[in-house]
């Protein structure tokens, strides 16, 4: 009789648990927020704090990778397009954002407009961005938007030393070409702020993938 009773035991607990979890899917569901990562870049204005309220109390225990991801993204988008007027508030808004950025692609880590997100905040704070940015790189592809804002990021900072993200951001560089109409101007204004290093890197991809447009790059 006690082993009947120990297994009724487990089998209502076990209920327990997965009907949990199912109302936890469920409204997780509801509340999750449609921005995602790739919006950032996009030009896509985040939610605003009230709506992501709820979502982030569940996001404190959750283990759903589209939520946890939606979530810092929308955060990430808060404080980018809405910073702190203080220094201080900007760098804490920073941190919040980049351990919510953290927890979710401990989740979920193949989600690459998310680590460039995170090598974004990190770039913000004086931080090294080439482990981010390298992830973005190699979890997947992104739409061009995100790519061209990777060449940004990529070619104003330190990560244009790393011989491998030079080789993989060549990729970038020419999707932005393919585009040239709208991404001329935006792959000047790059050049004109990158570092000597992202400046060779412009140079060679486009020496080889546009020469007109290199001509164009070696007046600035």
């Amino acid at each position: 009789m006690n082993r009947i009773n120990l297994l009724r035991v487990i089998g209502i607990c076990t209920a327990i648990v997965l009907a949990l979890h199912a109302c936890m899917t469920f409204y997780g569901d509801l509340i999750r927020p449609s921005f995602r990562a790739s919006d950032l870049f996009s030009g896509e204005i985040p939610p605003d704090k009230a709506k992501l309220a709820a979502a982030g109390g569940l996001a404190s225990f959750s283990w759903d990778g589209d939520l946890l991801a939606n979530y810092a993204a929308a955060m990430a988008g808060g404080i980018l397009h809405f910073p702190s007027i203080d220094a201080g508030g900007r760098a804490s808004e920073n941190k919040t954002v980049q351990a919510a950025i953290i927890a979710a692609l401990k989740v979920s880590p193949i989600r690459p407009a998310l680590w460039l997100t995170l090598g974004t905040l990190q770039a913000q704070a004086g931080a090294a961005v080439t482990p981010a940015v390298k992830m973005s790189y190699l979890t997947g592809a992104v739409p061009i938007d995100v790519a061209f804002s990777r060449v940004q990021t990529v070619t104003s900072g330190a990560a244009a030393t790393d011989e491998e993200v030079r080789l993989l951001a060549q990729s970038d560089i020419r999707s932005a070409l393919a585009n040239r109409s709208r991404y001329e101007p935006l792959l000047i204004a790059a050049y004109v702020q990158a570092t000597p290093q992202g400046k060779s890197l412009l140079l060679e991809t486009t020496e080889v993938t546009d020469p007109k447009f290199n001509e164009i790059l070696r007046r600035y």
